[in-house]
């Protein structure tokens, strides 16, 4: 089975803006894309688990989501990067349609953690779920993952709430450059 890291997107890869779907906007945090490299050189398969809401609230479509996706891969290629599995969920109670739908895949669900260890192979216990939400934990927790919370985005405003197993980091490339010194202590 392989080991994963389950990143969150908006606020964790990439500086938090509103129902972000447009590439214009789209803006790497510091350094993110050469945490998701040091994640692929230490042999971790990068799954991204996003929630968004936009394409039930009719703000943006799933094809925005995933263009913006190829645009984030393209991004992070330049830097010997990448992602291996991105997985979104586009539900939302107050949604349209049948986005309005119940759903197991809205974070903090772990519905799209367990969907990726089914399809990829996945052992959830040796892997870690990263994100700047309390819904991101959450999800990681329920899921059986080590937890990491990273004080961009909304992270600073959540540190308060954690549950006591989750470390907290000031950003993704922290957080890996730990994780990174537990695989190869020097």
């Amino acid at each position: 089975m392989k080991r994963a890291v389950f990143l969150d997107r908006d606020g964790t890869i990439n500086v938090e803006k509103e129902y972000l779907y447009r590439i214009a906007d789209f803006e790497f945090i510091s350094r993110a894309a050469d945490a998701v490299r040091l994640l692929n050189e230490a042999g971790f398969l990068v799954v991204v688990v996003t929630n968004q809401s936009g394409v039930a609230r009719g703000y943006y479509t799933e094809e925005d989501v995933e263009n913006l996706h190829r645009h984030i891969d393209r991004e992070l290629e330049k830097t010997g990067a990448r992602v291996d599995v991105w997985l979104y969920c586009p539900h939302h109670p107050d949604g349209r349609g049948s986005y309005g739908l119940p759903c197991n895949c809205r974070k903090p669900l772990p519905g799209m953690l367990k969907e990726a260890a089914q399809r990829f192979d996945i052992d959830l216990k040796t892997s870690i779920m990263i994100g700047d939400k309390l819904a991101d934990v959450s999800a990681g927790q329920a899921a059986g993952c080590r937890t990491i919370l990273v004080r961009t985005g909304y992270g600073a405003d959540q540190e308060c709430h954690l549950p006591e197993a989750t470390a907290v980091f000031d950003n993704l490339l922290e957080a890996v450059e730990s994780l990174s010194r537990e695989i190869n202590p020097v």
